[in-house]
């Protein structure tokens, strides 16, 4: 039982499953052969949506991380109640196959800050594997401005006419890179679906988030926007009215090519520690572009400064225009 005077960060893990309970409970407060454990000190469980919302309230933990599959109350629904009675930091831990990735972009979109994937081996060495990857995003949660974050997000109005087919549009003239990390999705949302088509411009993104999440993210775009909004594949063209959501875990870059700029692809060492980082993007745009690029960097959602990908993008473009976008 730890003392009042533990200063660790406190934290209600929530999840049907008594299994990932155990473990997260050990990977974050501290458990014998665990490295790295101990950061943080977990002061209660959940086994479901509603058991959440009540320890919420009894606990008062500094950060939740959510399962979002559970029965009775699931975790979406947990996640509104959380932030429009008791708003504080959730970290979403989804499975990142089937349905589980559609229901985390939304869960971001409620207000969840962070997303980790859980891993396909669901015996306890598998979740210790992902202990680091856990800490680091239950930190970066815990940095957000959640006064940046409203309650219960709505999508915006139904878009505009859709653009022409990809067979049909022009390559891109004009480009626009964007660089998002925490609290990215919820920005996205809001600023993608209200771009405009027919300014012959492509829009590049690179937003940190595990592998697989990324086109979940993008289809959820695409569902809002005017534009086309794609998981950027190696080798695509690039062309107007579309925007290209760099793939997690991979650098996403623009290559000069005979009948026009195309996409590239690449795992490339991680850049200020994120993979896909914003400054291999801003640098290709700014070379292919030059004076037609566009370069927005959301930030805002840091209490100390956006994340590492964002605070570099500057310096990455050097060369071409840049604004920063406050979410």
């Amino acid at each position: 039982m730890p003392s009042f005077s533990d200063r660790r960060p406190s934290v209600l893990v929530v999840d049907d499953s008594a299994l990932m309970r155990r473990v997260l409970s050990d990977v974050l407060g501290g458990a014998e052969g665990i490295a790295g454990a101990g950061e943080f000190r977990v002061v209660a469980t959940a086994r479901d949506g509603f058991d959440a919302v009540r320890k919420v309230h009894q606990f008062d933990p500094d950060v939740v991380t959510m399962d979002l599959e559970m029965p009775e109350l699931d975790g979406l629904g947990a996640i509104g109640y959380i932030m429009s009675e008791a708003a504080r930091p959730i970290v979403v831990v989804s499975a990142h196959a089937g349905p589980g990735t559609g229901a985390a972009i939304r869960a971001l979109e409620l207000g969840a800050m962070e997303i980790v994937a859980k891993p396909d081996e669901a015996n306890r060495a598998a979740l210790v594997r992902m202990g680091p990857e856990l800490r680091a995003a239950v930190r970066r949660a815990l940095a957000a401005d959640l006064s940046h974050v409203s309650v219960m997000a709505r999508p915006p109005a139904p878009p505009p006419r859709r653009a022409p087919e990809a067979a049909l549009r022009a390559r891109a003239r004009f480009a626009v890179a964007v660089a998002a990390s925490t609290g990215g999705p919820r920005a996205l949302a809001e600023v993608i679906p209200r771009l405009p088509t027919g300014r012959g411009a492509a829009v590049l993104v690179v937003q940190h988030m595990p592998p697989k999440f990324t086109r979940s993210l993008a289809e959820r775009l695409d569902s809002l926007s005017a534009l086309r909004v794609v998981e950027a594949d190696d080798g695509t063209p690039v062309v107007a009215d579309t925007a290209y959501v760099a793939p997690g875990d991979y650098h996403m870059r623009v290559l000069r090519a005979p009948d026009g700029p195309v996409i590239a692809l690449d795992q490339e060492p991680p850049v200020w520690g994120v993979r896909p980082a914003a400054d291999p993007l801003f640098r290709s745009v700014a070379q292919v572009f030059g004076a037609q690029s566009l370069g927005v960097v959301l930030t805002g959602m840091g209490r100390d400064g956006a994340g590492a990908c964002v605070r570099s993008a500057p310096r990455a473009a050097a060369g071409s225009r840049r604004i920063g976008a406050r979410r």
